[in-house]
């Protein structure tokens, strides 16, 4: 299980519909949604972590 940078929420890298790979890593998300917001800016997600809460997919 990975943790979606974004939202916090846990996605199994196995059956993740969305993914981006960004400096040498690859990011599981939950939702389209928040793989669009990632790539809007890696930097920000990528060194921080999110105390979880989906905000931005609905809250699953």
């Amino acid at each position: 299980m990975a943790k979606d940078p974004v939202c916090g929420m846990m996605v199994d890298e196995k059956t993740a519909k969305h993914k981006s790979d960004y400096q040498g890593k690859t990011y599981y998300f939950c939702a389209a949604s928040c793989k669009s917001t990632f790539d809007k800016n890696p930097a920000k997600f990528a060194k921080s972590s999110s105390s979880g809460g989906c905000c931005c997919c609905g809250g699953h």
